[in-house]
């Protein structure tokens, strides 16, 4: 029997369902803040040079984000999802699991409307992924004793890329602004627009574009981070309705299929542990005689994800020889497929809740941005250097399956072109800019933590579950005749 959401959603208690609600509110509400929180950085040029007046600067904006929330794909918003506790993706939902995303959620909101109230161009990237070092920090001193419940080495890539990404913003506007000085002669082009001044058509037409680009490169990005904080509401709410991709049922026979290729291989190399071995006996034994995803009771579809989920995490740990990876490697991409999967309506929600935000409260961050950074405001050159470097750094950062910064980056790239052209920076704004981006990983992570081990006091018993996941006992598997049927 097919589970539908609907489904899925009244097995919730009420609280349950409350909660869910809330969650889900607070997770597009964050995106929705992205939305104008991060706007400034791609209208902020067009505005500056007269190129388009603030209206239809936002909308279009607003329009590009959307349309790059669409077509940008999911694979950043698992990268944020992985960053979770391994427990809280393996286990069922719990009373500590909803506690986890409603306190990784608000503390995001908190600092992001807080930093954009004082007109600071923080990143929305350090302050999701903060909030979810922070949960997970708490909740595994607290279940564990030490810090082992953190993916740390996905958190380590993701920081890196947080971190590499202001240098090359930097670096690469500045030399590109010497570049344009070599080729384009024009004097105009480098000193700050009067009032009334307009920029030659040529420089419109490059400015727009940059700001496109701006624009659906952070929809492309930033929209995959609120894609993964719904992901983990269903994550943590709805286990059985997210389990599988029921979209394809051809995957039921591709599983079993992935399964018992990837058994045989580890054997056949002698790179088989009990460990791997059981998860993919499991994974044969609860889809076997299944020609559709959607035959397999939904419990059991939670205990499919746990063992692909389980067998990812163990093989990533057992060091195989790179011969043996290269043959498993394609056979991985099923998995995956089955698992890693974002429903339509949470793609559409998302371009939604960033679009419509970027038309709204953009003004503080763009003062900042285009007047207090340097000494002058920006030129016509500045602005096109910023945000080309800006927009190519986000699109080849979604290459790679990193969350950047895209505030970080033109904020970055405006300063390194200020630097350039000599114009100078103000360094009372700019020592404000560094403060809030050293402190924003430091202060989401504290905000989550104080808010999970709060609401978790309030809310009482840790494992009380609000939607039921059965367990399947190892006896059950021994035959699939002992599965419960579809019907």
């Amino acid at each position: 029997m097919n589970t539908t959401f609907w489904d899925a959603f009244q097995q919730l208690t009420l609280t349950g369902q409350i909660l869910f609600f809330a969650a889900l509110a607070v997770a597009f509400a964050f995106e929705f803040i992205n939305g104008f929180h991060d706007t400034a950085n791609a209208v902020t040029t067009v505005i500056y040079t007269g190129t388009l007046r603030p209206t239809p600067a936002v909308l279009f904006s607003g329009m590009m984000n959307f349309l790059g929330v669409l077509l940008g794909g999911t694979a950043v918003a698992f990268s944020i999802v992985n960053l979770l506790p391994v427990d809280l993706l393996i286990e069922g939902s719990s009373t500590r699991a909803i506690v986890m995303v409603l306190s990784l959620l608000l503390a995001g909101v908190i600092w992001n409307l807080g930093t954009w109230w004082i007109g600071l161009p923080v990143s929305s990237s350090h302050t999701l992924i903060g909030s979810i070092l922070g949960v997970g920090v708490a909740n595994s001193l607290l279940t564990r004793g030490n810090l082992s419940g953190v993916n740390w080495n996905k958190a380590t890539d993701v920081g890196l890329a947080l971190l590499v990404s202001p240098l090359i913003g930097f670096m690469a506007a500045a030399l590109l602004l010497q570049i344009m000085k070599q080729v384009f002669r024009n004097p105009n082009l480098y000193h700050p627009p009067g009032e009334g001044d307009n920029p030659p058509h040529w420089i419109r037409g490059v400015l727009l574009a940059t700001c496109g680009g701006v624009s659906f490169a952070h929809g492309s990005n930033d929209g995959q981070k609120g894609m993964g904080l719904v992901l983990l509401a269903l994550i943590g709410f709805l286990p059985a309705y997210y389990s599988l991709d029921l979209r394809h049922p051809e995957l039921a026979h591709q599983l079993v299929d992935a399964a018992a290729e990837i058994d045989a291989t580890l054997e056949e190399t002698k790179t088989q542990t009990p460990e791997l071995h059981q998860e993919l006996h499991q994974i044969q034994q609860l889809l076997a005689d299944r020609h559709d995803l959607s035959e397999v009771p939904a419990d059991h579809r939670w205990q499919v994800r746990q063992s692909i989920f389980r067998f990812r995490t163990s093989l990533a740990a057992a060091g195989l020889p790179s011969d043996v990876k290269a043959r498993i490697n394609p056979l991985m991409g099923t998995f995956q497929h089955a698992i890693e999967y974002v429903p339509l309506w949470v793609v559409v929600g998302t371009a939604l809740a960033l679009g419509i935000g970027t038309t709204i409260g953009y003004k503080r961050i763009v003062v900042t941005i285009a007047e207090k950074i340097g000494k002058t405001h920006l030129t016509y050159a500045q602005g096109a250097a910023a945000e080309t470097v800006a927009a190519i750094t986000i699109f080849v950062a979604d290459k790679f399956h990193l969350p950047v910064s895209t505030t970080h980056v033109l904020s970055s790239g405006v300063a390194g072109t200020m630097w350039s052209n000599s114009s100078g920076v103000q360094p009372q704004t700019v020592r404000k800019i560094l403060l809030a981006w050293i402190f924003t990983l430091p202060a989401a992570m504290t905000i989550a933590a104080t808010l999970f081990l709060t609401f978790g006091w309030m809310m009482g018993a840790e494992d009380m579950h609000l939607q039921p996941v059965a367990q399947v006992s190892q006896s059950d598997l021994q035959s699939p005749a002992r599965l419960p049927s579809a019907d």
